[in-house]
């Protein structure tokens, strides 16, 4: 079984790599970092126009129709640009859902927009601290609106629309949880943006008073529609994370071979080889369960649910791993603002609890290991 990407695949990497080199540079990161933009307006012009936000999107909804391992390949890509754009809300989560779940008329209408950069989504699932359950949503829905407060939304105060985790009956079973789409700009709903650890990539709060939502997927499945979006949308942010990892490893392995010490090269030293070493072996072995990831998830395989928790344990090892040796490679430089090394210490803690906390993840494998042994 090969796990390798194929030529033309690896050549669109190469192709999203010079695009993301010379339209999302450390500069442009900062840019959105330090000034009071939400996002990289003309980066995010530039993604759709590449079709790059359509790749995972048939082409009946103007999309490209290119597939899940092409998505994979620009996640990583962003992944190592630390690009300022709502990608993974709008196309992980957003359009995952709409995908398999959304009517057809839910589907010709928003996927488009996503395709052509006209629409920013995003998926309102948390309500505070804590990982995701069906036991932590409260906002309730009733006669077509919702009530409540959804926190942290990835890019909440930016998107068009918003696909809302929502409590329709009260069972205490995960089937009391329904998803719903609200577009936000009807009014209804006050989005209030949010502090956190990496301001490139914009948090907010949603609140719903009454907000007019419409229902999306099955009623009272809306958990499960979740779960499988999850898996999908872990697949995706780890290789994000991976590309994270890589770079910050070219960093730190590029500053040790410059910086001069005593006569020679840090890189040299056997203390900084030791580092550069167990930052390989971690993004290593975090790209080898991404791999088997992208496989799950562009052939739909049973072991999905597995092959995305393990992806997604080991990938936020990497980049946190990577981005927290990179700076102590770079010694007292490498704790200033102006290295880039804490745009990527940064970004690693933010993406660590996009989906869920680690041990979230680890709890999710150990669970899935079990029922699959016992089966």
């Amino acid at each position: 079984m090969n796990f390798d990407f194929s030529d033309d695949q690896k050549q669109l990497r190469d192709q999203a790599r010079r695009f993301l080199a010379e339209k999302c540079p450390p500069k442009a990161v900062r840019a959105v970092l330090e000034g009071k933009a939400d996002y990289d307006r003309d980066l995010w012009k530039g993604l759709a126009e590449m079709g790059f936000l359509g790749v995972a999107i048939p082409e009946e909804y103007g999309g490209t129709g290119a597939g899940h391992l092409e998505l994979c390949v620009i996640a990583e890509e962003l992944g190592r640009a630390l690009a300022p754009v709502p990608f993974s809300s709008t196309v992980y989560l957003a359009a995952e859902v709409l995908l398999l779940a959304g009517s057809e008329e839910q589907k010709q209408k928003w996927l488009p927009k996503i395709s052509s950069g006209e629409a920013i989504g995003t998926l309102a699932l948390f309500e505070g601290t804590g990982n995701p359950s069906p036991q932590a949503i409260k906002v309730a829905a009733a006669n077509g609106t919702l009530t409540g407060t959804k926190k942290p939304v990835a890019d909440g105060a930016i998107a068009d629309f918003a696909i809302v985790a929502a409590r329709s009956g009260n069972s205490g079973r995960e089937t009391d949880i329904s998803l719903f789409l609200v577009d936000l700009k009807a009014g209804g709903v006050d989005a209030k943006p949010l502090q956190n650890v990496d301001p490139s990539r914009q948090q907010a709060e949603l609140t719903f008073a009454g907000a007019k939502a419409e229902p999306l997927g099955a009623a009272n499945e809306g958990w499960s529609i979740l779960s499988r979006v999850m898996d999908r949308a872990a697949v995706l942010i780890a290789f994000e994370q991976v590309g994270g990892a890589d770079r910050a490893l070219e960093m730190g392995r590029d500053y040790a071979l410059d910086r001069i010490a005593f006569g020679r090269p840090i890189g040299s030293f056997q203390a900084v080889k030791h580092i550069l070493a167990d930052m390989y072996v971690s993004a290593t072995l975090a790209r080898s369960n991404c791999y088997y990831g992208a496989w799950a998830l562009s052939t739909d395989a049973g072991e999905l649910p597995e092959a995305a928790a393990a992806a997604r344990i080991s990938a936020t090892q990497a980049f946190q791993h990577c981005s927290k040796q990179n700076i102590q490679v770079h010694g007292g430089m490498g704790f200033t603002w102006e290295f880039d090394c804490h745009l990527y210490y940064r970004r690693s803690n933010a993406l660590a609890l996009a989906l869920g906390s680690q041990s979230y993840w680890e709890d999710q494998l150990i669970d899935r290991m079990r029922k699959k042994n016992a089966a």
